[in-house]
């Protein structure tokens, strides 16, 4: 895996989010903090909705986890930060360990 395929999941993870929030009201956060409670809507239509919902943050919360492991590792393998977005900009890949 690499930087830019952990971006690309997040951007796409973050489309479904938005999707999910326009239609409900509400930041997936508020939605997450919810949904963990055990909380169920009453609406049946709409359990299989927070299901994924609930499924797409979590997912998302793990790559947003893994970005930032990845940027601390390319930092410190890294002269500077912007030796990384020099990098990144023109689409070289950085493999990221796991």
């Amino acid at each position: 895996m690499t930087l830019e395929d952990i971006l690309e999941d997040i951007h796409a993870l973050e489309e479904d989010l938005r999707k999910y929030e326009r239609k409900y009201g509400v930041l997936s956060e508020t939605f997450y903090e919810t949904y963990t409670k055990g909380e169920e809507p009453d609406d049946e239509a709409w359990v299989k909705d927070w299901a994924d919902w609930a499924g797409a943050y979590q997912i998302w919360l793990r790559r947003k986890e893994e970005y930032r492991k990845a940027i601390d590792g390319l930092r410190a393998t890294s002269n500077s930060l912007i030796d990384v977005i020099a990098k990144t900009a023109r689409h070289v890949p950085l493999p990221i360990s796991a």
